[in-house]
C-alpha cells in the first residue's frame, strides 16, 4: 500500500501534464509538476499533510512565477507601440476601389491587402471609381470607410 501513493501522485501529474496539451490556459502543467513533487516526497518518506503541502506549495509558487513572466516578458509595456492585427489594422492602409460606387450611400468594393470590403466615401468624399487608390480611414461593422490618396509614395506603387 506504501508503494502505491507515489505511483497515484505520479499518474495524476503525468495526467495533468498531458491534459495541459489540451487546454488553452498555462495553467496544468504546473500542478503536474506540483503532483510529480509530491511523489518524489513520498518516495523519500515525507508523510501525507507534508506531500499535500509540497504539491500544493509548488503548484501555487510556479503558477504565480509562469504568471508574472508571461505578464512582463510577453505583453507590451505601456512605451511599446500596440501591434495591431485583422480588422484593427485596416485604418492608415491603402487599397484599390474594385467595383465602382452605386446606389444612394455609394457603396462600392476596396481590395485591402488581398481581402474585398464593402467600401462607402468618407465624409465629403466623391463617388468611388474603379482603379482609384483609397486609403482606409475606419472601420464599422464588416465596412470600411475610406478617402482617396493624394500621393503615394513611389515605394508603394506596386
Amino acid at each position: 500500500m506504501e508503494m502505491l501513493i507515489p505511483i497515484l501522485w505520479a499518474v495524476l501529474g503525468v495526467i495533468l501534464i498531458i491534459a495541459e496539451i489540451f487546454t488553452p490556459g498555462f495553467v496544468l502543467l504546473w500542478f503536474g509538476v506540483g503532483a510529480l513533487t509530491a511523489a518524489f516526497m513520498s518516495v523519500i518518506g515525507f508523510d501525507y499533510p507534508l506531500q499535500f503541502l509540497g504539491f500544493f506549495v509548488v503548484s501555487i509558487g510556479l503558477t504565480a512565477l509562469s504568471r508574472t513572466i508571461f505578464s512582463n516578458y510577453f505583453t507590451h509595456g505601456s512605451g511599446s507601440p500596440e501591434l495591431k492585427t485583422g480588422v484593427d489594422a485596416l485604418p492608415g492602409q491603402i487599397g484599390t476601389v474594385s467595383t465602382s460606387s452605386r446606389g444612394a450611400l455609394h457603396e462600392g468594393a476596396v481590395k485591402v491587402f488581398g481581402s474585398t470590403w464593402t467600401a462607402y466615401p468618407a465624409e465629403g468624399e466623391q463617388p468611388l471609381e474603379t482603379g482609384e487608390r483609397v486609403v482606409v480611414e475606419r472601420v464599422q461593422g464588416a465596412s470600411i470607410y475610406v478617402r482617396r490618396v493624394r500621393a503615394i509614395p513611389e515605394w508603394r506603387e506596386n
